[in-house]
Parts: C-alpha cells; sequence; structure tokens
C-alpha cells in the first residue's frame, strides 16, 4: 500500500487524479487522461478553497460545475461521477484537521451547487445550439416550402446533424419531418411519430397554460413560447424535454408551419429530485431533515381560519449511554428502528414524522381537531417505544420524553412553536421522563426568563450589576449586634432587584459562582475592615462576617488561597470570617473536599454548617467536621412563633443546642420574627440570631446604626 501525500498541494493533486480517472472515461475530449487531469487541478483548488473558507460560498460550487461543461464533461454520466468523487474525497484529501461534520455538510451544500452550475451552463450551451438551428431552420423556410429549391442540402444537414430533437408540423398538428435526434428520444420510427397529431401528444403532468400557447400559435396570435413537458414513451417510461415552439410564416407573412425544438431533461430532472431529496430528507433514518419539517410547520401555521396544528418533539431518555457504550454504530442502529415505528404512528391525513438530528424527533399532525388527534399520537409514540429493540443480539429498551404543543394556525411562528415543544420536552425529561407534557405558557416564560438570566449572568458581573445586603447577627444574651450576614442581590436591568435564589443555582450550573463568590467574599471581608475604620473597632467590639459558600466553591481549588490573599489585603484577622455551607453540601463529604474547610479552620476561620436539619446527617458526623456554628433552620422554630410553642419543637431545639454545646459549636438561628420566639430561644440556650425581628437585610449603613445603638445605650 503506498503511503499517504504528505503535503496539502500532494493531497490536492490525489484529488484531482481520482477525479480525472472517474469522470475521463465518459468526457468528448481530444486531450490525453493527464491532459485532462491538468484541467480538472484549478477546480480541484477552487473546491478545497471553497470547503476550507470563512464562510460558504456556493459561487464556486456553481463555477467548478459550469467549468464542466466547458472542459465537454456534458454527458449526466459525468456529473454523476463526479457527485459522487467529491462526496468520497473532498473532504478526505482537502480537509485539513477541520470539523469533520462541518466539512461534509459543507461538501453536500459545494455539491449541489455544482449540480446548479452544470445544469444552468449545460442549459445556456443548449439554447444557444437551439438557437443557431432555429435560425438555420428560419432560413430554411423556403426550402420547406419549395422542395427543389438549392439550399435544401444545407437544411438536411442542420436538420439531421442537430443534438437536440426537431419535429416539423403542419398548422393542423399533421407531424411532416422529424430528425434523428427526436426519433432516439421517443424510441419511435418517423412513420410512427408521423402518425399522431400534435395534440395527442397530451400528458398528464401538463401545465395549465401549454395548450392555450399552442393554440395561439397555430392561430398566429403568438410566434413561439417556451415550457418543460413531459411525454409518453412507447414502453410507459416518461420522457421529460425542454421545448420550445416557433410560428414559420412563409414569404407573404401567412403562418405556414410549425418547428419544434425538444432538449431531453430526464436524466438531468432525476438527478435534481434526487439533489432535492437528498436536502430534504435525513440520510440515516430516511426521514424528512429539520429544513424539510419546518417548511410543512410553516404551511401548516399559515393555514386558514378554523385549522389547527399538534406537534410532539420526542427526545430519546439515555440515548448517549447507547452511543458511549455500545458504540456509534449501534446508536444509529437503533435510531433507525426508532424513525420506523415513528413513522408508523403517523399514517393519518396531515401527519408526518421529521428527524431535527441527534435522537430527536419531531411528529407533526394538522386539521380541525388537533386537540384530541395530538393526545392520541402522543400515546401512539409513547406505545411505540414499549417493546425492545435488537440490536447486536442485546434488548434494549428505549424510553421517550416528549413535549406536545398544540393551538389554532396563524398565532405563533414555527420557531416559537418548536422552542415551547423544546421546553416542555425538558420539564418532561426533568419530571423522570418516559412520559409526555402538555405545553404550558406560564413554564415556557419561566424558562425563557432563566435562559435570559443565564446569557446575561456573565456580563452581570462585568457591568457591576451585583450588590450585597447585610442582615445582622445578635446575641440573643445581651442583645449586641456580634456581625452580619453578607447577601448577594442582582439589580438586573428588566427584572429589578432579584434575590439570591433567582440566580445562584444558574450561576452554579454555568460555573460563574467562582468569580461571583470570589467578588461577594472581597466585597464583604472589605466592608468588614470599613466597618472596623469608621467606628473605631473596639468600641463596637469584633463585628464578623459570614459569607456563603456554594458546593462548587468548594471543590474550586483556589478557596483557601483566595481567602487568604483576600484577608492580606483587607488588612482582617482571619477570625473576623465565617464561611457558611449547607449541611446538604457536607453529606457524605470525603476527606479531599473537607481538606481546604479544615486548613481554613486551622487559620482561624470559622465554618458554620448552614440550614442544619434540613439534611439526613448522622449527629455523630459533626465530630469529623471542622465546623464552629451550626446555622438551625427555620423550620425548627416556627411553631415558636405561637403561644404556646409546640412542646415537641422545644424538645428538638433543646437536644440539637445541648449536643452542640457539648462539641464547643456555637448555635445560631435563622428566620426570627417575633420577641417571644426570641426569648423561648434565649432560655434554650441559643447564641445567636438573625430574622426580621432584628432587622431585615440592608445597606452597609444600616449595621453601623444598629451596631451604634447597640454600644451607646
Amino acid at each position: 500500500m503506498s503511503a499517504e501525500p504528505d503535503g496539502p498541494e500532494d493531497r490536492l493533486r490525489r484529488f484531482a487524479t481520482i477525479w480525472s480517472r472517474a469522470v475521463f472515461p465518459v468526457t468528448s475530449t481530444s486531450s490525453t487522461r493527464p491532459e485532462f487531469e491538468e484541467r480538472l487541478l484549478p477546480l480541484a483548488r477552487l473546491l478545497s478553497e471553497a470547503l476550507r473558507a470563512r464562510s460558504f460560498d456556493a459561487d464556486a460550487g456553481r463555477a467548478a460545475g459550469a467549468a464542466l461543461v466547458e472542459a465537454h464533461c456534458t454527458d449526466p454520466e459525468a456529473l454523476s461521477r463526479t457527485l459522487d468523487c467529491v462526496d468520497a474525497y473532498l473532504v478526505l484529501y482537502c480537509g485539513g484537521d477541520g470539523d469533520r461534520e462541518g466539512l461534509l455538510a459543507r461538501s453536500a451544500r459545494l455539491q449541489h451547487a455544482m449540480a446548479a452550475g452544470f445544469a444552468q451552463a449545460l442549459r445556456e450551451r443548449t439554447l444557444a445550439e437551439q438557437e443557431a438551428v432555429a435560425r438555420a431552420a428560419l432560413e430554411a423556410q423556403g426550402v420547406v416550402a419549395q422542395a427543389l429549391h438549392a439550399t435544401e442540402a444545407r437544411f438536411r444537414a442542420v436538420f439531421e446533424g442537430a443534438a437536440i430533437g426537431i419535429g416539423i408540423a403542419d398548422l393542423e398538428g399533421n407531424i411532416l419531418q422529424v430528425n434523428g435526434a427526436l426519433r432516439r428520444m421517443f424510441g419511435l420510427s418517423e412513420q410512427a411519430l408521423r402518425s399522431r397529431k400534435v395534440k395527442e401528444w397530451v400528458h398528464p403532468d401538463d401545465a395549465p397554460q401549454t395548450w392555450r400557447l399552442y393554440d395561439e400559435l397555430v392561430s398566429g396570435e403568438r410566434e413561439h413560447y417556451h415550457l418543460e413537458k413531459a411525454f409518453y414513451r412507447p414502453d410507459g417510461t416518461v420522457l421529460w424535454t425542454n421545448l420550445t415552439v416557433s410560428l414559420l410564416r412563409d414569404a407573404d407573412g401567412d403562418p405556414q408551419y410549425q418547428l419544434a425544438l425538444m432538449e431531453d431533461t430526464t436524466e438531468r430532472r432525476l438527478l435534481n429530485l434526487r439533489l432535492r431529496y437528498e436536502a430534504t430528507h435525513d440520510a440515516l433514518t430516511g426521514l424528512p431533515n429539520r429544513a424539510f419539517f419546518f417548511e410543512r410547520l410553516e404551511k401548516a401555521l399559515g393555514a386558514g381560519e378554523g385549522q389547527r396544528f399538534g406537534l410532539c418533539y420526542l427526545d430519546l431518555d439515555g440515548f448517549k449511554t447507547v452511543n458511549d457504550s455500545l458504540g456509534h454504530a449501534a446508536g444509529d442502529r437503533l435510531l433507525v428502528e426508532v424513525a420506523d415505528r415513528l413513522q408508523a404512528c403517523a399514517t393519518a391525513s396531515g401527519e408526518m414524522v421529521a428527524r431535527l438530528g441527534g435522537d430527536e424527533f419531531v411528529a407533526l399532525t394538522t386539521g380541525p381537531d388537533t386537540e384530541r388527534t395530538v393526545d392520541e399520537l402522543a400515546a401512539r409514540i409513547m406505545n411505540a417505544l414499549l417493546a425492545p429493540i435488537s440490536v447486536d443480539g442485546r434488548e434494549l429498551t428505549v424510553r421517550g420524553s416528549i413535549g406536545v404543543v398544540e393551538g389554532p394556525a396563524g398565532e405563533r411562528s414555527a420557531a416559537e412553536v418548536l422552542r415551547s415543544a423544546d421546553i416542555t420536552m425538558y420539564r418532561a425529561k426533568s419530571a423522570g421522563g418516559n412520559r409526555f407534557e402538555l405545553a404550558d405558557p406560564e413554564a415556557d416564560a419561566r424558562a425563557i426568563t432563566r435562559h435570559g438570566l443565564t446569557t446575561a449572568l456573565p456580563t452581570a458581573l462585568d457591568r457591576g450589576e451585583f450588590f450585597i445586603e447585610y442582615q445582622p447577627l445578635v446575641h440573643l444574651g445581651d442583645g449586641s449586634v456580634r456581625g452580619a450576614e453578607a447577601l448577594v442581590r442582582w439589580l438586573h436591568p428588566q427584572h429589578g432587584v432579584l434575590s439570591p435564589d433567582r440566580f445562584i443555582p444558574l450561576a452554579e450550573h454555568t460555573g460563574l459562582i467562582v468569580p461571583l463568590g470570589r467578588w461577594v467574599l472581597e466585597q464583604s471581608v472589605r466592608q468588614a475592615r470599613e466597618w472596623r475604620d469608621r467606628h473605631g473597632g473596639e468600641a463596637l467590639g469584633p463585628l464578623r462576617i459570614n459569607v456563603n459558600l456554594s458546593p462548587c466553591q468548594l471543590t474550586h481549588p483556589g478557596l483557601v488561597q483566595d481567602t487568604v490573599e483576600i484577608l492580606e489585603r483587607s488588612g482582617m484577622t482571619p477570625d473576623a470570617l465565617c464561611l457558611e455551607v449547607t449541611e446538604s453540601a457536607l453529606i457524605g463529604a470525603d476527606d479531599d473536599l473537607l481538606k481546604p474547610l479544615r486548613r481554613l479552620a486551622e487559620m482561624g476561620v470559622d465554618i458554620a454548617l448552614d440550614d442544619f436539619g434540613t439534611g439526613y446527617s448522622n449527629l455523630a458526623n459533626l465530630r469529623r467536621l471542622p465546623v464552629s456554628v451550626l446555622k438551625l433552620d427555620r423550620s425548627f422554630t416556627q411553631s415558636m412563633q405561637r403561644f404556646p410553642a409546640d412542646p415537641v419543637d422545644l424538645k428538638i431545639v433543646e437536644g440539637i443546642v445541648s449536643l452542640a454545646h457539648s462539641l464547643d459549636l456555637a448555635v445560631t438561628v435563622e428566620g426570627v420574627e417575633t420577641g417571644a420566639q426570641a426569648e423561648q430561644l434565649r432560655i434554650l440556650g441559643c447564641d445567636t440570631a438573625q430574622g426580621w425581628y432584628y432587622a431585615r437585610p440592608g445597606p452597609p449603613d444600616r449595621l453601623h446604626e444598629l451596631a451604634l445603638v447597640d454600644a451607646t445605650g
């Protein structure tokens, strides 16, 4: 086996060689094959550059197709072989290291452009020949009228030697003469052709204006007309032609004959149909693709009053696992079987199934009663997926999640309908999958808002749209302010002030929580330093700042280093900082996760176990966690807002406080809203509290005021 070419030019040359060997046998040229290869080399370079260009340029493909005609590659087989060669070898030899899927798609578009350029060039060349023949025929009108005229020999040479079919008939439709090309196109003898009148050549696919134009021509109202027309051959096959019919007049200007010029376009039409099919159908499953489905959906949405539509958007659950475990070939066979089952579900009038890509399929139903039929269609699809699919000797269970959208035509665009179906499908998947859900406009709006917030998050931090409010931590024994919890807010340009529960989960999902958390920590520590500097520090006592850490921040390798640098830059000691971690984040935590918290605790930073009591951690595990504070969840103390308090809740809180103190842990309570609640918690031995009873979260100056009031009176 010979080695692959090394450089781009060698690979380009190899592609041109393969191309020339494929096309040369069906090319009418006096050149040798090496000479023909040199002629194809610039076209190969043009295609290679178009394949790897930054943006797609269809002109390159059309130019290459037209150049084939100029190189005498006019046989339809030459185009077919060229497209096969480009499809198989262009990406392989000229694609370089680019994205293979993208290059294959670009190659397919180049093939379509080449076919279009080839067809256009061939058409222009044929029309030029037709015009030359027509001129010769018109010059020979005298020959037809005067059989003994001296120029008859020249006309006969042009007439018989032409590559296109030529026929002459009188104005009554009697066929008088046909040339050899026309006889070969129809597969009939001259006598058989002359035995039929023009109006007998009717075909069901004739354009509506075909015979109206004919009548106008033979009556002298029209000089010529041109259209595409089909004819039946004797064997029942169809001959498609580009037909030009002209009126021939005698020396006095009176209509006398009709002249028909026919170009056989059957092969070109079949090629165009093939290219159209490939452009609108999925190569793997044979189903309509995204582009074709969009056309049908837009047509359904543009239907008249009283018409409705129903759409089922299907995504297979766990399909990635099949690809990862059994390979993509097995995944492809699974998709083909699923496509066959889906197609069997949508056989009624107005129904269709398409593959959007990957493991995503859509089914569409239209008509006046889609409120009922779309539910039935979704149920049929779910039932069709029940039976296991055999792939490589394995029985695979297929599950799917379906989003269903139904409504009247004319109210929404195709993009809006698909977006709603996609959102609904993911809602079905989030609910456990293997089910279908109906679209909910309110749920769609929430999902769109979430998406908008997610995309706006990265720039929001750069634009300074986040700010921090502080809620005081109050000592239950003497009522003094001991510190504050930092609570981040987002001042969104459209939605106003957003609380953390609206954007923190999105920040965690996108990874922005790490830079956002670092910013909150830096701003909060800096604020603690300002409190100390502005109010004398010692007079107010040590005000500690509490900052929340998300699970994503716990696993970030820069957590300890960032915290140390922030404290050093601000000049604050570690004991001025308390980092709050939710109990659920530390359930089952291993030593690697706890290591950064232990390092921070050893430095003097307090670690608080937030939302304590909401998880399922063993109380005995508290001994292995590097925490110094328990923050008791508000669910334990809500009953204390009423009098008398639930005795069971009192016993639970008393037990937790006793256990925490025995482990040298302080206890902070969240959600304190009444004086009676605060007093009861003080009696139970809780150390500090926060809640609306003391103050709502607010700007840093408000904490100064509360602390100063406490210090002075």
